[in-house]
């Protein structure tokens, strides 16, 4: 890939924030459970599977993300990554049953796995060896935002 001279804060700030999306969801739901467990009318054993079927989904998708990026190449994985992510984030907010919001968590972790992995090879494809350190430090700074912001986001969603 090229080096892109101009514009390298705007790809790393847009790239970034589909990164903070993945993480801020893996917490934003914990603050939400009980008034989805209310809402879905499901047991406290239940509703978890709303966590557990992202956290699993995910950490089991990323392993593939390196043969689809060979296979398909990091500029079409990426955008069906983001889109399925989308897709499958309004779905929960559309969820009637608990089966419903579990599939539809799942199907998050599927598509989001990606992001992170792609993030990072696109930041380092697109800057310099010489900047590689300020790309990754400056994503970082970002990614450190999604732990912080779901809870609260989840709290203020749940209101």
């Amino acid at each position: 890939m090229k080096h892109a001279p101009r514009g390298e804060l705007l790809v790393t700030i847009s790239i970034m924030l589909g990164t903070i999306m993945h993480v801020l969801d893996t917490t934003i739901a914990n603050v939400a459970l009980p008034n989805m467990q209310g809402s879905l009318s499901a047991s406290s054993e239940q509703i978890t599977w709303v966590l557990t079927s992202y956290i699993v989904a995910s950490p089991i998708m990323t392993l593939s993300v390196r043969y689809l990026a060979q296979r398909f190449g990091r500029r079409r994985i990426l955008p069906w990554s983001v889109s399925g992510f989308t897709l499958a984030s309004m779905l929960c907010g559309q969820a009637s049953s608990l089966n419903e919001m579990v599939f539809w968590r799942l199907l998050q972790g599927v598509f989001g796995a990606s992001l992170v992995p792609l993030s990072q090879a696109i930041l380092l494809d697109i800057y310099p060896p010489e900047k590689h350190a300020v790309a990754m430090s400056t994503w970082s700074m970002g990614i450190m935002l999604g732990p912080i912001l779901g809870p609260t986001l989840g709290g203020w969603l749940a209101d």
